[in-house]
């Protein structure tokens, strides 16, 4: 995506924004979009805004994308209203293009996006404190309560078979059975690992297809640094980067932030040793997670929430022996075997989990409201 002042101006000046634009600047360390604050100005005080341009590398279906994210956050919108709280700060606002449009394609083929600026808030990338995690299954559990009513279906899949489990894992055993770069001796205990729990990966779509499991809005990017924390209370305020939300599974939102989160370890960790579920930062996920939903989950839901994070950590290590396999083409590497370094991490965690499979379970029963 190029990226000139000018451009990005010209896009800004489509957008029914307040006032003459008087600066517009990187903004964010976001790797997938390009972002900027867009500083406006009306008799003498500034407005700010968030403009992106988006990744159509990434999103073949901007479109759709749009028509999702417009869904979700006017959903959101009323939901946080009736609930008595700032519509403005506890959701992302888009800002429509002067002729009622929520995106705009430039003469250049590329697409556009303009949010409301949220001001006394702060992304983290790392978590910190416990209490910080706490309010990130706080807010992402939230998430799930105010969306509960949303009809999950109608939304576009802006990444087809994104946490399809059973299909990462036939891209995986293709990649075995071509060895493209010869790598799949080096790791035949890595893909034994994985082959033994096939029949495991297509439980949570059997539960759904037998409606025993929801179908949810799904955010499907649930790291700490897709909230923002309220820099007054400390309180999670609002989720942002919805660009992936799509059809899917709580269990799986759940699953991926304990992943991320409740590992001891780096995810590229070379010392496997350093690899293990935190029971603490566990508990203290699941507890913001459960009482953000407010009963909203099915029992069913519940029960699977270890399976969600299990899966979630096996279906991140198969994808990067499956980049590994075939000549590190997906995921970005810094070193040689950096993507089997990341695999192995994921699958050292995976069986932690199943060492503390009964822990797991206790603490979600004890956590639940």
């Amino acid at each position: 995506m190029e990226d000139n002042v000018a451009r990005r101006i010209a896009a800004a000046e489509a957008f029914a924004v307040k006032g003459e634009i008087k600066s517009c600047e990187p903004y964010g360390s976001g790797h997938i979009n390009r972002t900027f604050l867009l500083i406006c100005e009306e008799e003498g005080r500034e407005y700010p805004y968030i403009l992106q341009q988006m990744n159509q590398e990434v999103f073949k279906d901007i479109p759709g994308l749009m028509q999702n994210v417009k869904g979700v956050t006017t959903f959101l919108r009323r939901q946080i209203v009736d609930h008595g709280g700032d519509p403005d700060r506890e959701t992302l606002n888009l800002v429509l293009t002067k002729d009622g449009r929520d995106y705009h394609q430039d003469t250049w083929g590329d697409f556009w996006r303009v949010y409301l600026f949220i001001a006394g808030a702060t992304c983290y990338n790392l978590v910190e404190r416990p209490e910080d995690f706490y309010q990130s299954g706080k807010a992402f559990g939230r998430f799930q309560r105010l969306l509960a009513d949303f009809p999950a279906e109608r939304l576009t899949e802006t990444i087809p078979h994104f946490h399809d489990t059973p299909a990462r894992f036939a891209a995986f055993q293709k990649a075995v059975e071509e060895d493209c770069r010869g790598r799949a001796g080096q790791v035949e205990a890595e893909i034994r690992f994985i082959r033994e729990r096939e029949e495991e990966m297509g439980l949570a779509l059997r539960l759904q297809q037998e409606g025993k499991l929801p179908l949810r809005v799904s955010h499907n990017d649930t790291k700490l640094n897709n909230i923002m924390i309220d820099d007054a209370t400390g309180q999670a305020l609002c989720i942002i980067d919805l660009d992936t939300i799509m059809p899917g599974f709580s269990i799986f939102d759940y699953g991926d932030s304990i992943r991320f989160g409740a590992n001891t370890a780096k995810e590229d960790e070379e010392d496997l040793s350093k690899v293990s579920l935190s029971l603490p930062l566990f508990e203290v996920y699941t507890r913001g997670f459960l009482e953000g939903s407010e009963g909203r989950l099915t029992e069913t839901e519940i029960r699977m929430l270890p399976y969600g994070a299990k899966m979630m950590t096996l279906e991140c290590g198969m994808r990067f022996l499956t980049d590994h396999l075939m000549g590190d083409v997906y995921f970005h590497i810094s070193r040689e075997g950096h993507n089997l370094d990341r695999c192995r991490t994921q699958l050292a965690l995976v069986a932690d989990m199943e060492k503390k499979w009964a822990d797991m379970e206790r603490i979600v029963r004890s956590d639940q409201p």
